[in-house]
């Protein structure tokens, strides 16, 4: 990855843009200090399940970086919820707790099963809507002639635009965000923190967080940014509705970069299966049924797996894009993106509702990660020296080391084999880097 030049944010404000009189926070930092932003896409209960893993063997891994005191974060979806609680001083180990192993204390805060709540006020809503639709489809049907589709049309409107209601969301949060030391004012806040949601009737971004959009409440903002069609009804704010941020960009990134960030990390939870390359040695697979170990063809699995595919498919090939763009347009920022495995598929099998399930996947996407470390040592201590931040390498070799469950042991044929894999995978890394610029 590369550096980026800073850059003067934008301050034209779009149209439909909420507005705000609060006088800007003022933010101060020691002129030396390097400037580092964190970007979080989205991926619904089990992007949020692999962020905190990550997240929480980065903070382990990486000396000379707090995740809570980050000059700028970037939620988009399902990482909006862990940026806003990042920068509300919430460490990965705490949002671990919450959402993970379900402490006694905040455990209703992060349970994925309240948003299986159906939207009942949408459905009655559409619901005294059909009626009179019906009536109108019959009218042009047998009177004005019109063909069946045609009216069949005009029954549109009665369909909900959400199975599952949100709304938790901003109720919950707001709870957690009204605790002593925490706020749910974007103005409050000692940090940047910019929750990206799409408005629906313009297709455009909308950044809550910065200037004309930060009197929404950070709880509010969060539940826009992870409505996603046609599973929870459009947010209403300020008589705008607003979806999901990951119709417009898969990460957003750019809204930190365009600040000046020195260093910039990005966490990608979703990329599609690649059933066609060996896959990824298991981590936590010894348990599974044995259909569950490999996936030899995505078409084996109907058309849920079909339709996971071109989901991620689609999303991380737009992201691949804006990568690049990152690159040419912000050489002097390091970027350094972390992102599961193409060949593992035990995420992509995930069952993210179940208890013991979130457990294992937290587990595993922290193992996943301090061995992508690991094997990214050589290009990774460059980059993130150049900003004070080392790889704690004492505790990436660690073994036992583990989040939520101890890991089976490693047999030490396994373990060599292991090692001398992640060194391969550091040495590809590093002699791609150095062919990089010759290419260009």
């Amino acid at each position: 990855m590369t550096r980026s030049t800073p850059r003067t944010p934008p301050t034209a404000q779009p149209s439909g843009a909420p507005r705000s009189t609060a006088a800007p926070r003022a933010r101060k930092r020691a002129p030396s200090q390097p400037r580092i932003a964190l970007a979080l896409a989205g991926g619904g209960p089990l992007g949020a399940i692999y962020e905190i893993g990550a997240l929480c063997a980065l903070e382990e891994s990486l000396s000379g970086l707090d995740f809570t005191g980050l000059h700028h974060y970037v939620g988009v979806s399902a990482g909006g919820f862990i940026a806003a609680g990042l920068a509300n001083g919430m460490s990965p180990r705490e949002l671990c707790a919450s959402f993970i192993e379900n402490d006694h204390q905040v455990s209703e805060v992060f349970d994925p099963a309240w948003l299986m709540v159906p939207a009942y006020s949408e459905l009655a809503r559409r619901g005294i809507m059909f009626p009179g639709l019906v009536s109108s489809a019959l009218w042009r049907f047998v009177l004005g002639r019109k063909s069946f589709t045609g009216a069949l049309e005009r029954l549109g409107p009665a369909l909900p635009t959400g199975i599952f209601s949100n709304s938790e969301i901003d109720r919950r949060l707001a709870t957690l965000f009204s605790r002593e030391g925490r706020t749910n004012d974007f103005r409050q806040l000692k940090t940047r923190l910019t929750l990206v949601a799409t408005n629906l009737d313009s297709g455009e971004a909308a950044p809550f967080g910065r200037a004309g959009w930060d009197h929404v409440p950070i709880s509010r903002a969060v539940q826009a940014s992870s409505a996603l069609p046609g599973l929870f009804p459009p947010v209403e704010i300020d008589e705008h509705y607003y979806v999901d941020g990951a119709l417009k960009k898969t990460l957003h990134a750019s809204v930190a970069l365009d600040e000046g960030i020195d260093l910039m990390l990005c966490l990608n939870p979703l990329v599609p299966f690649d059933s066609t390359q060996p896959q990824a040695a298991p981590v936590m697979q010894r348990g599974l049924p044995a259909e569950r170990r490999a996936i030899p063809r995505i078409v084996d699995g109907g058309l849920p797996a079909v339709l996971s595919q071109t989901f991620r498919s689609m999303i991380h090939s737009r992201m691949e894009l804006g990568m690049k763009h990152y690159e040419r347009a912000y050489p002097d920022t390091d970027i350094v993106l972390i992102e599961p495995d193409h060949r593992d598929p035990e995420l992509y099998l995930a069952n993210t509702f179940s208890y013991g399930r979130r457990r294992q996947l937290a587990e595993h996407a922290y193992q996943q990660t301090r061995r992508l470390l690991r094997s990214r040592k050589t290009g990774l201590s460059a980059q993130l020296g150049r900003h004070g931040v080392t790889l704690r390498h004492e505790v990436l070799d660690d073994p036992k080391r583990h989040l939520v469950a101890p890991p089976a042991a490693p047999t030490r044929l396994g373990q060599a084999i292991a090692s001398l894999q992640e060194v391969m995978e550091d040495l590809g890394h590093v002699t791609r880097a150095a062919a990089r610029p010759a290419s260009a």
